[in-house]
């Protein structure tokens, strides 16, 4: 019954920004959780090495190459898949970006990067997968939000009003298509060790040691470590579960800093 219950066996998924880092854990746990995978990047040498390692190791796979934040590349994509691929059961939108710098120094370009792929390009692409989804009256959408959906920082303010901002399209599509049997969630990572942030994980550099601080765990997460909700947001064991962000941060959110032994 559990095994069942957690199985994405004949379910497809797509997952933007698939082929590194968090983006590639969820895509690989979704694959060993029996889904078939589509997955999305930007460069085509990049989708072929990734496809390639998932059909080594025994899993369906295929590759799209398009600009999660052009219009018209997303609906001719989506409209490709559901053609030649098949249905798109589940959809990540895990692809995003970030700069750093001073609210007062930020560019305007800097900001309209980070807001169209961070919460614009999700949009776009739940609006046109949604529409078939809603179609077929059934679906499950997961956001990649964040710690900065419910905390802010210095040097992130464009990256904090995206997650923000994609923490409410998460409960708004929730909202208005629960009806139609689509349940919309997303899993807020925690500080996830990767390729992007190795340097500040050198012992005694400062974020390094206020992250290991300040969250009750005493470790950086790992992308593993996000798996486990995706597939519980992915399969039928969520299927009364909406609207909701579940935040994968070793209990970060849930304390001041991290308690005395």
């Amino acid at each position: 019954m559990a095994g069942s219950l957690f199985s994405l066996a004949d379910r497809r998924a797509l997952v933007t920004g698939g082929t590194q880092g968090i983006g590639a854990a969820l895509a690989r746990g979704l694959g060993q959780a029996g889904a078939s995978l589509i997955i999305n990047a930007r460069t085509q040498a990049n989708v072929d090495r990734f496809v390639g390692e998932l059909q080594q190791e025994g899993m369906e796979a295929t590759g799209v190459v398009f600009d999660i934040t052009d219009t018209k590349a997303v609906q001719d994509a989506i409209e490709d898949i559901e053609n030649r691929v098949g249905p798109i059961d589940i959809l990540v939108n895990n692809a995003g970006v970030i700069r750093r710098a001073p609210a007062e120094d930020l560019t305007e370009a800097d900001w309209h990067t980070v807001i169209q792929t961070n919460l614009t390009a999700p949009f776009l692409v739940s609006k046109y997968v949604g529409r078939r989804m809603i179609a077929r009256q059934r679906g499950k959408i997961i956001n990649i939000c964040s710690l900065m959906s419910e905390l802010g920082r210095d040097s992130v303010s464009a990256y904090a009003a995206a997650k923000g901002g994609l923490k409410m399209l998460t409960r708004n599509l929730a909202a208005e298509w629960a009806g139609h049997n689509i349940q919309v969630n997303g899993i807020g990572p925690g500080y996830i060790a990767t390729p992007i942030n190795t340097e500040y994980r050198a012992p005694g550099n400062p974020l390094n040691d206020y992250i290991l601080s300040r969250t009750p765990a005493g470790r950086w997460g790992t992308p593993q470590d996000l798996v486990g909700a995706a597939i519980f947001l992915a399969s039928s064991a969520s299927d009364f579960v909406n609207g909701q962000i579940i935040y994968v941060d070793g209990g970060l959110l849930a304390t001041f800093g991290k308690p005395h032994p």
